[in-house]
């Protein structure tokens, strides 16, 4: 798990800040930030404009499309953040790295810092990426703006700081951590509408679920995600070696 020495940074870089007010005041995420787990600034680019306007987009060179994220707001704001020691500047867009657990526990063990930059229209300067320390991508599929993906990042992230979710060992077991998908979880009642829940839940030999939730989360891994049992299948070969 992560020491945690002081609350983790985010710093979101958004031109609706209202965007975030719910979110972060909601569930799990809510009491983390009021417990001081971590902490989310949002600063708004458009307050860094110069011109009359107050213009954060322009059209872009070469013609085309839609309008761009013009460099010198994005600058701006960034430069204007406190600068902890351990800082990551990500910039929200579907040409980044895709987000995965592995990238989220990264983030949440390496650093005290995390900048985020929502992207909007048809993107940003090219000259923003001077910028930025990381591209990440929630996947291959175009959203409306940058916030939706940056909340993604600030709650998996969070949830990975010890204190969020109430059990810890309760991480150690879900999709992804180890390689597989989640295996199947009932609760009560044990019948509903002639479905069972299984009945080696209900024996009490703790061995044996732990054997039936393994041999579980390798069928539906295989089933559903083939790439992903391949790279497991992979990787317990490596570390049998």
């Amino acid at each position: 798990m992560v020491a945690l020495t002081a609350p983790l940074r985010f710093d979101v870089i958004s031109l609706f800040p209202e965007f975030f007010l719910s979110p972060l005041q909601s569930g799990l995420l809510g009491k983390a930030l009021d417990r001081g787990i971590a902490e989310v600034h949002i600063t708004n680019p458009r307050s860094f404009a110069t011109d009359k306007h107050r213009r954060v987009d322009d059209e872009p060179y070469g013609g085309g499309a839609g309008m761009l994220m013009k460099p010198e707001p994005i600058f701006a704001a960034v430069e204007s953040l406190p600068r902890l020691p351990k800082q990551e500047i990500i910039l929200m867009t579907p040409q980044g790295e895709p987000l995965q657990q592995a990238l989220m526990q990264t983030l949440a063990a390496d650093y005290d810092q995390i900048v985020i930059i929502c992207g909007h229209y048809e993107g940003v300067d090219e000259r923003v990426l001077h910028l930025v320390t990381r591209e990440v991508s929630l996947g291959d599929f175009v959203l409306t703006c940058g916030e939706i993906p940056a909340l993604a990042l600030v709650n998996g992230i969070t949830r990975l700081r010890p204190g969020t979710v109430g059990k810890a060992d309760s991480l150690k077991y879900e999709s992804f951590e180890a390689g597989l998908l989640d295996y199947p979880q009932y609760t009560r009642p044990a019948s509903f509408r002639g479905w069972q829940v299984p009945e080696v839940l209900r024996s009490g030999n703790h061995g044996a679920i732990a054997r039936w939730r393994q041999q579980q989360q390798q069928i539906r891994t295989q089933a559903r995600r083939p790439d992903l049992y391949q790279q497991w299948l992979e990787q317990s070969d490596l570390e049998s070696q």
